[in-house]
């Protein structure tokens, strides 16, 4: 067995990204301790340097049992890496998502990352040279229509790490975000479950507003289906970031991603507006500003696509 004396975290990592990551730094030397929510995942993963852990992010009891298996490891191994993984799929129009939904969203996709975050910052400081990397999107970078819950929890993710490097790096802990595109996981296809079960709760008048908007989405995502970059892509960015000895503050994973970073840098807000709704063949309604003025809305729209 690969002897190591660097331990590293992931939670998610039961499937996708996680899954990936864990296996590819574990083949790297690293001891790497893989957060899944299943004792039936845990089993599937037990493997050569890795050792699944019970974790959800959002359950301050194995969060805290966590910190103790990492401050009290029994080789003496230093925790090296936190990789800040998971996440579960939310979307659908802003309006359809109850509230309870957006609450229990931002509890395992922000607030949940904070925590163990929290709870290994000691570690990761003790250690002198840790890694912590947060897995965010492109989608907290540019918000797509009904994928409002999800880069709203990935923004807040973006503007924790950006206050968290500025506050550890003095004190030798590197925060890296990564930020994928489409990624070919299981991931989508519980998206699409979930946005379907909502679209199928919403009201007659919801139905009129929305119907067209949750159509158009899943026509583009069914186009994409398989063709976004594989996990491993992502866990070999994730690992050379770790291992680097001046990682990047950001990494942006995928042909998407990076053509998605560079059009909202250079498109006004209202720009962008108008290219996504043409790429979902939306109509958007053109005002006059007298209109604009009174509040009002054209009766004729124009048709961009």
């Amino acid at each position: 067995m690969m002897s190591t004396d660097r331990t590293a975290v992931v939670t998610g990592a039961s499937s996708g990204i996680g899954l990936a990551t864990a296996r590819e730094l574990a083949r790297r030397g690293f001891h790497v301790l893989a957060g899944v929510r299943r004792q039936q995942d845990a089993d599937r993963l037990a493997g050569e340097n890795v050792e699944p852990v019970i974790l959800d992010v959002t359950d301050e009891g194995q969060v805290a049992a966590l910190a103790d298996r990492v401050g009290n490891d029994p080789q003496g191994r230093r925790l090296g890496a936190l990789v800040n993984n998971a996440g579960v799929p939310l979307n659908a129009p802003a309006e359809v998502i109850p509230i309870e939904e957006w609450r229990r969203h931002f509890d395992v996709n922000f607030f949940g990352h904070v925590a163990v975050a929290r709870a290994l910052l000691p570690a990761l400081i003790a250690g002198g040279d840790g890694r912590l990397v947060n897995v965010s999107s492109i989608g907290g970078r540019v918000a797509f229509p009904t994928f409002g819950a999800y880069a709203a929890a990935k923004f807040a993710l973006e503007g924790f790490s950006d206050a968290l490097r500025r506050e550890v790096g003095r004190l030798g802990v590197e925060v890296i975000v990564v930020e994928p595109g489409n990624v070919a996981t299981p991931i989508w296809s519980k998206t699409m479950a979930a946005m379907d079960g909502m679209a199928a709760a919403m009201t007659p008048d919801q139905q009129a507003r929305y119907d067209d908007l949750v159509a158009a989405v899943r026509d583009q995502a069914e186009e994409r289906r398989g063709g976004g970059i594989r996990p491993l892509g992502v866990a070999e960015v994730i690992a050379d970031a770790i291992e680097a000895r001046k990682p990047r503050a950001r990494y942006r994973v995928g042909r998407d991603a990076k053509l998605g970073a560079v059009v909202s840098g250079l498109l006004s807000d209202r720009m962008l507006d108008r290219l996504v709704a043409r790429n979902l063949g939306l109509t958007v309604p053109r005002r006059t500003r007298r209109e604009r003025e009174a509040g009002t809305t054209a009766k004729t729209g124009t048709h961009i696509g």
